[in-house]
């Protein structure tokens, strides 16, 4: 059964571990109770999905080699339900896969057997971007965008009909960052910098990001957005 840890004297962020084995758990609770994070742990992945749809976790970290559900289909639908910061727990440490995670859209990665208090700092820092990023303007209207800076929820018009767009929280903080200067080109050193201050500094894993985000954007018939740059990087708007 999942068990919660008991929050401290003042609750902070809320972090769901779906991890098939105990100890790691307890470890991963233990290391982030002293920081003073609330937990909950799901020992497979319906229970983790059924905790990420009751307690609205600030984090999830998810082990990718579990029964019933393994982590790249429990991450697939927490995507679907939202932008949840996703921290990978992987025992696979070829870039091959840590690209996929990405692509899958996870946030950031760990691979084991890792050290508890880089665990902690990786999920100090994701949160740090999802929970203090409250600079005005509140909406950032630039058709056919729509991006609300507090709710994190970005949209797009076509052909008169509002779409919703499902991003995940790097996707969002790419689109965001481009948004707000879209005729500038950004180096990928920039973006990294600005947007995945606590992954590794591999400028495919933001070609990765950008990629996806590119293909929700197609799949809605905003073609070519965000622009590629040869040998530069990126900006919101290809060259008039």
């Amino acid at each position: 059964m999942p068990t919660p840890h008991p929050p401290s004297s003042s609750p902070r962020a809320l972090v769901l571990i779906i991890e098939d084995e105990p100890e790691i758990a307890e470890i991963l609770q233990a290391y982030l109770a002293r920081a003073e994070l609330r937990t909950l742990h799901a020992a497979d992945g319906h229970q983790g999905l059924a905790l990420h749809a009751t307690m609205k976790p600030d984090l999830v970290l998810l082990d990718v080699k579990m029964p019933k559900l393994d982590g790249w289909q429990v991450l697939s639908e927490i995507r679907h339900r939202g932008h949840t910061p996703v921290i990978m727990l992987t025992a696979m440490d070829q870039d091959i896969d840590k690209l996929m995670g990405l692509r899958f859209g996870a946030d950031d990665y760990v691979v084991k057997p890792f050290n508890p208090a880089e665990v902690v700092a990786r999920v100090e820092a994701v949160l740090r971007r999802s929970m203090n990023d409250t600079q005005p303007p509140p909406v950032l209207r630039l058709p056919p965008f729509e991006i609300d800076l507090e709710q994190h929820e970005a949209s797009v018009q076509v052909n008169g009909v509002t779409h919703g767009l499902a991003l995940t929280l790097t996707e969002f903080r790419l689109l965001t960052h481009l948004a707000r200067a879209p005729k500038k080109v950004f180096t990928r050193g920039e973006l990294l910098a600005a947007c995945l201050p606590e992954g590794e500094a591999l400028e495919r894993t933001v070609d990765s990001h950008i990629s996806k985000l590119r293909k929700k954007l197609d799949d809605l018939g905003i073609q070519g957005v965000p622009a590629s740059i040869r040998g530069v990087g990126y900006r919101l708007w290809a060259a008039p």
